[in-house]
């Protein structure tokens, strides 16, 4: 974890609306397509105070450093570092280690922020006095596959009760999607932890809550999310949150509850129902109920969407649950946190 450097004394939030500098920090890998209308939108947000943004580029396939070299040469309030690695949290921490701002908003290369998101974020921060405040991801496809993995990632069936997931009242949050931090809080509990190459917002939010922070989830802050556009990449996706999530659970103690349960539960039942079948034919109620459940829950969740993806449904619920399961129960012990 990372020491990051003091920002110009300033007080967070004045009492007159002079509003306070925000550091946009963007981990930036493979993002040619996207990356100048990324940075766009947020330069282009109604937001009254001054903007930075820092992306930090790691090793990309693609033209995404040239294209990052030409939006900084070509606007002083645009800063390029460098993230050999390419992994998430070793981006994020040269961002704000090269940021300059008291308030330090993460946005991904991809996402779509709405105009206010800045705005309502600091607002959020000023009145209730939070370290981190956040708001829902909201999945939205373009294909028929997309759109179904959309509806089963913004339903309790899919991704359980998650506010950022789902949606609900704003208020106080074990986690939140990306974020918009106070410096202080970052550095009081050393910034991301680069040992984990996924659930690091979690894990970090975590700290930040046990260093006696709050986190807040404000539903006024939507971004828009693209989900993986197939089968296989949606697997994989699921799949590395599952064995992640375990690395979190063995390093911070009392992090899993039954919802985090419930996917590698599923996953053993059926695994043992298919391998008793042979010789106990009842055994194939398992399976065959999970398959029921879930198709009985698309029936359910999947109104109004295109016959394609209503069709796509179950095979959706069914990939992200045995994928995050099987990622959880596999997760191997050498990927554990070393002690601190």
């Amino acid at each position: 974890m990372k020491q990051f450097p003091d920002s110009p004394a300033q007080p967070a939030f004045p009492q007159t609306r002079a509003w306070p500098a925000i550091s946009v920090v963007m981990p930036i890998l493979n993002e040619e397509r996207h990356l100048r209308e990324a940075v766009d939108q947020i330069l282009a947000q109604a937001y009254p105070g001054p903007i930075e943004v820092v992306l930090a580029v790691g090793p990309s396939r693609d033209r995404t450093q040239e294209v990052a070299d030409a939006i900084a040469a070509a606007d002083p309030r645009v800063t390029v570092v460098a993230n050999p690695t390419g992994r998430t949290p070793n981006a994020l921490n040269a961002a704000i280690g090269a940021s300059r701002h008291e308030i330090i908003a993460r946005v991904d290369g991809h996402a779509m922020l709405p105009d206010d998101y800045l705005r309502v974020a600091v607002e959020t921060l000023e009145e209730t006095g939070a370290d981190n405040v956040g708001g829902v991801m909201a999945a939205e496809g373009v294909t028929a596959f997309e759109q179904a993995v959309a509806r089963a990632m913004t339903s309790k069936i899919g991704v359980g009760s998650a506010a950022f997931h789902v949606g609900g009242t704003a208020g106080p949050a074990d986690t939140v999607y990306l974020g918009v931090f106070r410096r202080s809080a970052l550095k009081r509990v050393g910034g991301y932890d680069e040992h984990f190459q996924r659930a690091q917002d979690w894990e970090m939010n975590h700290r930040i809550r046990e260093s006696g922070g709050l986190v807040w989830f404000q539903p006024r802050m939507r971004v828009t999310y693209r989900p993986r556009p197939n089968l296989r990449a949606l697997a994989k996706q699921y799949f590395h949150y599952g064995r992640w999530r375990r690395v979190v659970a063995r390093t911070h103690e009392g992090t899993i509850n039954l919802r985090y349960l419930a996917p590698p539960a599923v996953v053993v039942a059926i695994v043992a129902g298919l391998l008793v079948s042979p010789f106990f034919p009842l055994a194939l109620i398992v399976p065959g109920g999970y398959m029921l459940a879930i198709t009985g829950g698309s029936v359910l969740t999947g109104s109004g969407l295109p016959a394609r993806a209503r069709f796509a449904l179950p095979f959706v619920y069914a990939t992200m649950h045995l994928s995050w399961g099987w990622g959880f129960l596999t997760s191997p012990r050498k990927l554990s946190r070393p002690q601190r």
